[in-house]
């Protein structure tokens, strides 16, 4: 199916399901994408797999007016089912690399209970000469099991598009101070070193100015890092599963222009007022509720 390419802004918010805006996209235009796909923890978070296609008598409306038909492929908590896990980010990550300049960078934030499995299907996808790092986010948070060693700590792997040419520049990323400054005399404690792939870094703060109440926001700190080191001043980012738009923030402070997609208005209600000179579009409609398809009425707006 053809798609009309989307231009690509200084800032944009998009409402509507990613796997129905990602083909829209041209190969090759964006940088570096991050994402933050919803972990599968053994929580009841169902998410519906969608097939849309091309259909003049569709119920959703896209871009341009074009009309698109969705199927419903399967519903999942992912919880109780792995392999619907993968099935519901392969098609996600395929566009992901396709997207990817030849010098880009993928940063897949992922739970520790799936980063195995995530890996295996990256190196699929990306092939395992690709594989950059496994990032370790450490953070002192939450319960503390008497049972097992708390766990304290998300997984973050890293893919380039091709290994010959992607972008990396160690200076842009601040930098850490040493653990036992003493030995390694006073010029290069006060410089301090760059960040290995152990990340020590707290969550967002309850009462901190970039905390949005959003539930699974995650800290400017640990997105800057990625954008500094793998991208230039005016690269396009993509998070297309954006929540509370960290990435477009980090963006907009470094001077990239970026794109953040969620399914989800309320996270597009906290990007608007985080991002408020981002371009924001609904760019499909929700599909009409079997209830109000009996009474004839037409689609429901957001």
């Amino acid at each position: 199916m053809t798609h009309a390419k989307i231009p690509l802004a200084e800032g944009q918010i998009l409402l509507g399901e990613n796997l129905a805006l990602l083909p829209v996209f041209a190969d090759g235009c964006f940088q570096l994408i991050y994402i933050d796909p919803p972990f599968n923890t053994g929580r009841a978070q169902v998410r519906r797999t969608l097939r849309v296609v091309g259909d003049a008598a569709g119920e959703r409306t896209g871009f341009g007016g074009r009309r698109y038909r969705s199927r419903v492929l399967g519903s999942s908590a992912y919880g109780d089912s792995f392999d619907d896990y993968l099935a519901f980010l392969r098609p996600r990550l395929e566009h992901a690399r396709r997207l990817l300049r030849e010098e880009g960078t993928l940063y897949l934030h992922i739970d520790y209970r799936e980063a195995h499995y995530c890996k295996l299907l990256l190196d699929e996808i990306f092939g395992r000469d690709c594989f950059l790092n496994e990032i370790i986010w450490a953070y002192d948070y939450g319960g503390r099991s008497r049972r097992r060693w708390p766990a304290k700590h998300d997984t973050i792997l890293v893919y380039v598009k091709d290994r010959g040419a992607y972008h990396f520049d160690a200076s842009e990323v601040d930098r850490e101070p040493y653990m036992a400054p003493g030995l390694v005399g006073a010029e290069k404690a006060a410089r301090g070193k760059l960040p290995t792939d152990v990340w020590w870094h707290t969550i967002v703060p309850t009462s901190g100015r970039e905390k949005t109440g959003y539930p699974t926001q995650k800290p400017e700190g640990i997105v800057r890092r990625m954008v500094s080191a793998s991208t230039r001043p005016g690269d396009a980012c993509l998070d297309f599963f954006a929540g509370s738009g960290t990435l477009g923030a980090v963006a907009a402070q470094l001077g990239r222009r970026y794109v953040l997609i969620d399914s989800n208005p309320r996270a597009v209600e906290v990007m608007r007022a985080r991002l408020p000179g981002a371009e924001v579009k609904t760019c499909v409609e929700p599909a009409p509720r079997a209830s109000d398809r009996r009474r004839g009425a037409g689609h429901v707006s957001r």
